[in-house]
């Protein structure tokens, strides 16, 4: 691997690997509403957020964290807009009180905040409108949650992203990466450069995980599976459903989110910490497995965008299994062999929406993908030619990735038309 990659990867993983309280759409709604109501300098009279489909269709049915049970895109925005601090952006809403959601009730009341569709190509895309007296501002978050495209006050540009400097700095991973490149990295990475942000992620998302399985949060996924859990794989499933049956239903602990999910986040760590656990990995072998599963979890996101049909617990679970087959002692043919197994069998399952159901989800990949971990540790591999399986992983990869991104854009249109309507 060459020295540009190398910090290419260790640059990806540290700002992909970041802490986010709740359900990152409400996040990115409350932030850009935090964000405009610092520009205007006081509390609005009035508000309209504006989103794309995807926003709308994320946050639609979640628990805005902080916010004791409130859901949507206008408890999301007047929160944003009453107590919190962009500058924490994922952590935007971290400063709300009792007090604040007793003020937030009442704009809703009131109907302060309108609501509408954003008329966006841009699947991840949010504009807020606020005003009061003689002032107004407009603030677009788009393309990545906490991404400002521009801000205006009172019909005035004060801030204009280039979008060329944008695409120059962007971090986004290398577009030449493959999955031996993942592999090396994993193997020779230097964990001075990542250890903190690897044990901050599973440190938290084991906290919420047990969290979750403390208390009742949304449909007790993770819950009812350890009421009958029989061996290391359906506590993995639980631990992963488990930290999201929490954040779902608006837990206020953060989670270390991938690829801009905290339940891709979740699903990437928590089986690997448990098997770890449960075959006595050594710590470092262990961190290195959770750079492999984040990295390969991100190299497949990279392929299908942010948002879209296609849900991210897949590509999350599809790296977590092949990260234990690394971890074990897999050869390279049984890691590929591992994703080629859960790929082809999980890829289908669409995102409607962010809610208490992801959790469950969460749980059926993850079983499936240690599933494709055991056939392929046996020996045992989908063939080429079976569906869009392919002769190589790289092209096995391709193919489901085009069909979650391009073939799936008319099942999200559906998706989100049903939900409007």
């Amino acid at each position: 691997m060459s020295n540009k990659m190398y910090e290419n990867f260790t640059e990806v993983l540290k700002h992909e690997l970041v802490p986010a309280l709740g359900c990152t759409e409400p996040i990115a709604i409350a932030f850009t509403a935090a964000k405009a109501r610092e520009v205007l300098g006081h509390m609005p009279e009035k508000m309209k957020v504006s989103c794309s489909g995807n926003i709308v269709k994320n946050v639609k049915s979640v628990t805005v964290p902080s916010t004791d049970g409130l859901k949507g895109i206008a408890s999301s925005a007047i929160a944003g807009a009453v107590n919190g601090d962009s500058s924490l952006e994922y952590e935007v809403l971290k400063p709300i009180t009792r007090e604040n959601v007793e003020t937030v009730r009442h704009f809703l009341e009131e109907g302060m905040c309108e609501v509408g569709l954003l008329d966006t190509e841009a699947v991840l895309d949010i504009e807020v409108r606020m005003s009061a007296g003689n002032d107004s501002v407009v603030v677009e978050v788009k393309d990545e949650h906490t991404h400002i495209d521009h801000i205006e006050k009172n019909g005035e540009i004060i801030y204009q992203a280039k979008s060329e400097a944008a695409a120059e700095n962007a971090v986004m991973l290398d577009p030449d990466t493959t999955l031996p490149d993942i592999l090396w990295y994993a193997d020779h990475v230097d964990l001075n450069d990542v250890k903190d942000i690897i044990e901050e992620q599973i440190n938290k998302n084991l906290m919420i995980a047990e969290e979750g399985l403390r208390r009742p949060y949304g449909a007790n996924v993770g819950k009812n599976i350890m009421k009958t859990c029989r061996d290391c794989t359906d506590k993995a499933v639980a631990y992963a459903a488990a930290g999201s049956d929490a954040r779902m239903d608006g837990c206020k602990l953060p989670v270390v989110i991938n690829s801009g999910s905290g339940n891709q986040g979740l699903t990437v760590s928590m089986p690997v910490y448990i098997f770890a656990e449960e075959y006595n990995v050594s710590h470092e072998k262990m961190l290195r497995a959770v750079v492999f599963s984040n990295m390969t979890a991100i190299y497949q996101k990279s392929k299908l965008g942010k948002l879209s049909a296609y849900c991210g617990a897949v590509s999350a679970a599809c790296a977590s299994g092949a990260a234990i087959t690394y971890m074990l002692g897999g050869t390279y043919e049984q890691i590929e062999n591992t994703l080629t197994n859960a790929i082809a069998t999980l890829s289908g399952i669409v995102c409607d929406g962010a809610k208490a159901s992801c959790a469950a989800k969460i749980a059926t990949a993850v079983d499936s993908a240690i599933l494709a971990h055991k056939m392929a540790m046996s020996g045992d591999v989908l063939k080429s030619g079976e569906g869009l399986i392919a002769d190589t992983l790289q092209e096995t990869i391709e193919a489901y990735t085009t069909m979650g991104r391009d073939g799936m854009r008319e099942t999200d249109r559906m998706i989100l038309k049903m939900m409007t309507s």
